[in-house]
C-alpha cells in the first residue's frame, strides 16, 4: 500500500460514488468513506455500506455542512473526490473552502462525471445545472487547488439499458426515437470502468491540473450505428422515429423538471455531438484509455449482450 495516495470519497453511497470508493479500495488506496451517522444506519444503504466494510473502506463521521468535520476528515488524506449528486453540486465549495484550510491535499476531483463542461451547447434546463459545474471548476483554480476533472460521457447503465427513451425500462424491441438525425458519436461507458479510469488518475502526474475524458474508441458510437448493433443482435429491424431538433426544443420547453433536463441533455450529446464535437489536446486534457491501455473496459458491444 506504501506510496498510494490516501483517498477521502464524500458522496461515495451515491449512483457513481459506491463505484469510486470500490475502485480505489481493489486498488490498494487508504480509502475513507466521509459519512453521517444516518446513513450509516440507513436501511436502504446497508449493502453497500457492508461492502464497503468488507473491502477495508474507512468511514469518517462527518457532514458537508459541517466545516470543522470536512477540514478534520481532509487532513488525514492525500486526495478528495467528490461525487455528491445533482441538489449539492453547488455547495462544494464548502470543499474548496476546507481544502483550502487544510493545505495538504495533493489533487481534488469535483464532483463531474458527465459532458466536459465547458465544451458544451446546452440549453435551458440542463445548462444552470452544467454551469454550476462549471463555476465549481473556476473556484477549483481560483483557489489553487491541483485538480483532476472526469468527463466519463454516459453512464452505461443509465443509457444503454434503455437506448435513452423515455419511460424504458429496457431496450426496444418494436420502435425506437431518433432524436435529430442519429448521426453525432456519443459514448456510453460502464460505471465500474469510469471508476476504475478515476483511480488510475489519482496519483498519475499525467492527469493534474488536466481533464480526463474517458472515450474509448470501442464505446463510441453514433445512435444510428448504435441501433444497428441491437438489431443484429436481435434479428429484428426496429422502426426509427425521428425526431427533429426544433420539435425537440418544443418539448424541452413544455416539459417539467426533471423531464426537461433529460431532454436538454440528450438534445447536447445526441444533436450537438458535445461528446465528441471537439478534439482532446493536450493542453487542457487526456484520454483514459489511451494513457491506461491495461484496463479491460467493457465494450458496448459486450453491454448489450446481456439484454439479447
Amino acid at each position: 500500500m506504501s506510496g498510494k495516495s490516501k483517498i477521502l470519497v464524500i458522496g461515495g453511497t451515491g449512483r457513481i460514488g459506491k463505484y469510486i470508493v470500490e475502485a480505489a479500495a481493489k486498488a490498494g488506496h487508504p480509502t475513507t468513506l466521509l459519512v453521517r451517522e444516518a446513513t450509516l444506519s440507513n436501511p436502504a444503504k446497508s449493502n453497500i455500506i457492508q461492502n464497503f466494510k468488507n473491502l477495508g473502506v474507512n468511514f469518517f463521521i462527518g457532514d458537508l455542512y459541517d466545516h470543522e468535520s470536512l477540514v478534520k476528515g481532509i487532513k488525514q488524506v492525500d486526495v478528495v473526490i467528490s461525487t455528491v449528486g445533482h441538489g449539492q453540486l453547488a455547495d462544494q465549495d464548502k470543499i474548496i473552502a476546507a481544502i483550502k484550510e487544510a493545505g495538504n491535499v495533493k489533487r481534488f476531483f469535483p464532483s463531474e462525471f458527465g459532458n466536459d463542461v465547458d465544451r458544451v451547447h446546452v440549453v435551458e434546463p440542463a445548462k444552470s445545472a452544467l454551469g454550476t459545474k462549471a463555476k465549481i471548476r473556476r473556484a477549483v483554480e481560483a483557489a489553487g487547488i491541483p485538480y483532476t476533472y472526469v468527463s466519463s460521457n454516459f453512464f452505461a447503465g443509465f443509457s444503454l439499458t434503455t437506448f435513452s427513451q423515455s419511460g424504458a425500462t429496457a431496450p426496444p424491441r418494436d420502435k425506437v426515437v431518433v432524436v435529430g438525425d442519429g448521426n453525432p458519436k456519443v459514448v456510453f461507458n460502464k460505471e465500474d470502468d469510469i471508476a476504475t479510469y478515476t483511480i488510475k488518475a489519482v496519483d498519475d502526474p499525467r492527469t493534474l491540473d488536466k481533464i480526463l475524458y474517458i472515450r474509448p474508441p470501442l464505446n463510441t458510437y453514433s445512435f444510428n450505428d448504435l441501433v444497428s448493433l441491437w438489431e443484429k443482435k436481435i434479428g429484428k429491424t426496429l422502426e426509427r422515429i425521428y425526431v427533429s431538433e426544433e420539435q425537440l426544443l418544443k418539448n424541452i420547453q413544455e416539459s417539467a423538471v426533471p423531464l426537461s433536463v433529460m431532454l436538454a441533455i440528450k438534445h447536447s450529446v445526441f444533436v450537438k455531438g458535445d461528446h465528441t464535437n471537439f478534439e482532446i489536446e493536450p493542453s487542457f486534457g487526456v484520454e483514459a484509455s489511451e494513457l491506461y491501455p491495461d484496463v479491460k473496459y467493457t465494450t458496448v458491444d459486450e453491454y448489450l449482450d446481456r439484454f439479447v
